[in-house]
């Protein structure tokens, strides 16, 4: 057991860093998946097809694919022919490779070397796996190992209506007319819905592509084009250059008629923001921070960034925020476009840190990627927590750190579930490896390599980093590729040029690093570290964290004494120089792990707040509070010591702080709220705006300030309204007023743009006139907000109409129906509306999205995961059996079921304990 700590001696005090990285050691625990042993008959010649495994054979891995695409956005069909240089590896007779939804209607064996002969080339028969993507082309006789052949195939398709593959979108202009684009989105097995390929990420190759298109259109790909031809009949033909060596799901292309601003980075990389024309002046500050994050990861890597140009497009149809594309990013526009008019300062950050996530794929995923989608952490870990250090850097002034507390917060809500996973998770089939997108590789992915950081010093980790990428570059990883890296960070040209070269291994060896790192990739959980001071004697145990499992509940039992996974056995002690009055563990929150002060560790500790919170920072502020309510939730502490913790943020000076203290109140009151249990919702209310009045009072409806300053504006402001504080409600509704007499013309400040609105939406007149400039607004941080707004309504016919809205897709379009959902859901009154549909109309919303998508995942958390009564967690239950009885079994589905058992506990342990702290608080 390895503790790492630093002491700060006041007069009666001691704060420890404890990073807790090795003491770790939950045992793996994971799930299998079967895969079918059982050949299948195709259902065009009756033939067995020769592969029975979800993952492609090796014995034939492609070199490069020339593919040339006619998308006719008319007939809403495309056309294809590609040709793949393939190399033997094995002697087989079969070319088994991925292919959806596409109608082949010609493949060829043409042999690499005779392509200047007049010979006809081989026909291939074309063997079908659906339920596996799979296509088998049976060559006439066996192709021998170490040959390379050309596989020519011609194919056409249908414009996908979803999200997924090439797929339509559609925006209308400010006049009215409805234009179609073209565009792709492949991650992480939909290439093979746009081409047959190798659709794996380990088989990587080149691409040229070639995009035939109408003159009023443009075609983007992920490199420059190099020329266009003129084909008869009027239609262009553009060639892009090869690309670097890549997988498929990096491919991209877009048939559009989208206008564009550029620039050209210190390197020589021209950049271009690319939107429809008229949000092309949204486009601005999205070059500005494109140009700025792409040389700032240029010299964080010590990598050129490979590619000459670089192209980020805002997408009016798009599921998920962005996707890495090399060389040609796509985004939802909320994440790229930027209105000063009506984009808030979260708005700002939020398109800053999208770009910063996007970018930094570039190489963490592009350049590198993970060898399969079990460790897709290796990408998205890495994305997210390069958000905060690149924007750390660059754009200082929005305070990401502050921010990125939430993302281990978001994480640790996951993880402390036991439907939780290892952060690297086997997974198979295209539903499993979908639901791998998630919080625990994402947000615990980055928290650990935060932690990681910080264990082994900003510049090991860096020349860590730098080390794996140049050894891996335009290959495959595995996790313990990573540790190796770490632990080795000299390369050769240290040594050759003579230059001194620090390592880690001098202090850790490789086995080491691994074993520590493995206990946080490879199995789940969080620790909960127990800290019991005894004069001079710090005792410490470690145990993992779950929460809605109390200690008096049978479950206890199953979880704490039987799983294997779990070891109580650690424990150590320290011995300090002399008493201390308080301890405080895991400063400024560099850990990934939840403290427990044991005995009268929190009444020290709250007596500490009372007298001077300034003595912890305000990032270790912000960690007690979280601590204190997850340890509520664990049955470790009771709710009126997290309570008493809370009374001194009335002095509090973080807006951070004040923001995680009122969030856990707020939602106290909405879980009241919607149980109606009247009298705590009406304490709760009172109390907030009591104790919170000055805060409140002090608020300017401006967008002056910091970012900081504004993002707490926003959402205290929104918090007294939702609370009927009269003068927030009289302040909303006197500029909406005003805003709505202006025909929609008066410019508002954008922080309070969300708030007014939902003031103005619970009249009829004032709802109407919102659905109307929705409908208008070329803004799409405008939108958000009136759509937000519209959800608050407390007439059930408005929120049908909504909903009915989404379903359509003209006005609301299907890209936003799964928030749309959740907003409602969080409404009390339309919590019964939002669940009802949803099991009324489950085929249909799976014919829009694809089953485990962001965005089918959104639905089912934001309609259910709220409730907290055996009535309605039998009727999830029910409904969730009946979709495993269709075939549809989602992973999210345990952690709904767990969350709502774990409220339905909180509510019970806690209920009474809430009600006489309120009334003895008021």
């Amino acid at each position: 057991m390895s503790f790492f700590f630093l002491m700060f001696f006041g007069l009666c005090s001691l704060v420890l860093v404890l990073q807790l990285l090795h003491i770790y050691s939950l045992g793996i625990y994971g799930f299998k998946h079967q895969t079918s042993k059982d050949n299948v008959t195709s259902p065009t010649n009756g033939k067995l097809f020769p592969w029975n495994k979800m993952r492609l054979p090796d014995m034939i891995v492609p070199i490069q694919y020339d593919l040339c695409v006619h998308p006719n956005l008319t007939t809403v069909r495309f056309t294809g022919l590609e040709r793949i240089e393939i190399f033997v590896r094995e002697n087989t007779r079969f070319i088994i490779l991925h292919s959806k939804d596409l109608e082949i209607t010609s493949a060829v064996l043409l042999p690499k070397d005779d392509l200047g002969s007049s010979k006809p080339g081989k026909q291939l028969q074309v063997l079908e796996h659906s339920a596996h993507e799979q296509i088998a082309l049976q060559a006439p006789e066996v192709l021998t190992a170490g040959q390379r052949f050309l596989v020519v195939i011609e194919f056409h398709g249908r414009l996908a209506d979803g999200f997924d593959g090439f797929y339509k979108s559609t925006y209308k202009t400010r006049d009215g007319e409805t234009r179609i684009i073209a565009t792709t989105d492949f991650e992480p097995t939909s290439a093979r819905m746009a081409f047959p390929c190798f659709d794996e990420p380990s088989f990587k190759a080149n691409f040229a592509i070639t995009i035939r298109r109408e003159r009023k259109h443009i075609a983007l790909s992920n490199m420059p084009k190099i020329k266009t031809i003129e084909l008869e009949g009027g239609l262009l033909e553009d060639h892009f250059d090869v690309t670097v060596k890549m997988s498929t799901y990096l491919v991209a292309y877009i048939v559009c008629d989208f206008k564009s601003v550029q620039a050209t980075t210190s390197s020589g990389i021209k950049v271009s923001i690319y939107a429809s024309p008229d949000k092309w002046s949204q486009t601005h500050y999205a070059l500005e921070a494109a140009v700025k994050l792409l040389e700032f990861y240029e010299k964080y890597f010590d990598i050129s960034f490979p590619l000459p140009k670089l192209d980020l497009v805002a997408i009016p149809d798009f599921q998920s925020g962005a996707m890495e594309n090399w060389g040609l990013i796509t985004y939802r526009e909320t994440s790229l476009l930027y209105d000063p008019k009506t984009s808030s300062a979260f708005d700002k950050l939020w398109v800053t840190k999208v770009i910063g996530h996007e970018l930094a794929h570039q190489w963490f995923g592009n350049l590198v990627t993970m060898e399969w989608w079990n460790d897709i952490w290796l990408n998205e870990g890495f994305a997210r927590f390069m958000e905060l250090v690149s924007v750390s850097a660059m754009y200082s002034e929005l305070q990401i750190e502050d921010y990125f507390l939430n993302v281990c917060f978001g994480a640790i809500a996951r993880d402390s579930l036991n439907s939780s996973h290892p952060i690297s998770n086997p997974a198979e089939t295209p539903t499993q490896i979908k639901e791998m997108f998630d919080t625990v590789s994402y947000d615990k992915g980055a928290c650990i390599l935060k932690m990681l950081q910080n264990f082994l010093s900003e510049a090991v980790f860096r020349k860590g980093l730098i080390h794996y990428l140049k050894k891996y570059s335009y290959r495959n990883a595995k996790n313990n590729d990573l540790w190796n890296s770490m632990a080795n960070t000299c390369s050769e040209s240290d040594f050759s040029s003579g230059n001194f070269c620090y390592t880690f291994s001098h202090m850790w060896k490789l086995t080491e690093i691994e074993e520590m790192m493995n206990t946080w990739t490879l199995q789940k959980g969080i620790p909960l570290v127990l800290v019991k001071c005894e004069g001079n004697t710090l005792s410490l145990r470690q145990v993992r964290f779950l929460k809605g499992v109390f200690e008096e509940d049978p479950e206890w039992v199953y979880y704490f004494k039987k799983n294997v996974h779990v070891n109580l056995s650690h424990s150590d002690t320290l011995e300090l120089e002399g008493e201390v009055a308080w301890v405080k563990f895991n400063v400024d929150m560099n850990g990934y792990y939840i403290v427990h002060y044991e005995e009268n560790g929190w009444d020290n500790i709250i007596k500490v707040l009372d007298q001077n919170h300034t003595l912890f920072s305000h990032k270790d502020r912000v960690n007690l509070i979280h601590n204190a309510f997850q340890l509520v939730s664990g049955g470790r502490l009771s709710l009126d010591k997290a309570l008493d913790l809370t009374r001194y943020l009335r002095r509090e000076s973080s807006n951070v702080v004040l923001l995680q203290g009122l969030g856990y109140l707020e939602m106290f009151y909405h879980m009241m709220e919607r149980r109606n249990i009247s009298d705590v919702t009406e304490n709760l209310k009172r109390y907030i705006l009591q104790h919170f009045k000055l805060v409140i009072d002090r608020q300017t409806w401006s967008d002056e300030g910091s970012v900081s300053d504004r993002i707490l504006r926003s959402d205290l402001l929104g918090l007294a309204c939702k609370l009927q504080y009269p003068p927030c409600i009289q302040k909303a509704n006197e500029l909406f007023s005003k805003w709505m007499g202006s025909g929609g013309m008066l410019n508002l400040p954008a922080d309070v743009l969300k708030t007014v609105y939902s003031v103005g939406a619970q009249k009829i007149a004032g709802w109407n006139y919102l659905l109307k400039q929705y409908s208008l607004s070329m803004s799409g941080a405008e939108k958000n907000k009136i759509l937000y707004a519209l959800t608050t309504s407390k007439d059930c016919e408005k929120l049908t109409k909504l909903i009915e809205l989404g379903m359509e897709g003209e006005v609301i379009k299907t890209q936003d129906l799964a928030a749309l959902l959740h907003a409602v859901a969080r409404n009390p009154e339309g919590q019964g509306l939002a669940w009802n549909f949803v099991r009324k109309n489950w085929n249909k919303l799976l014919k829009k999205f694809e089953l485990a998508s962001f965005s089918i995942r959104t639905i089912i958390v934001g309609t259910t995961s709220h409730f907290s009564s055996k009535d309605k967690l039998e009727e999830v239950k029910h409904f969730f059996r009946s979709l495993e009885d269709q075939g549809s079994q989602l992973k999210i589905t345990e952690v709904v079921l767990e969350t709502i058992t774990k409220n339905i506990r909180w509510l019970k342990r806690n209920l009474n304990s809430l009600r006489n702290w309120l009334l003895n608080n008021l």
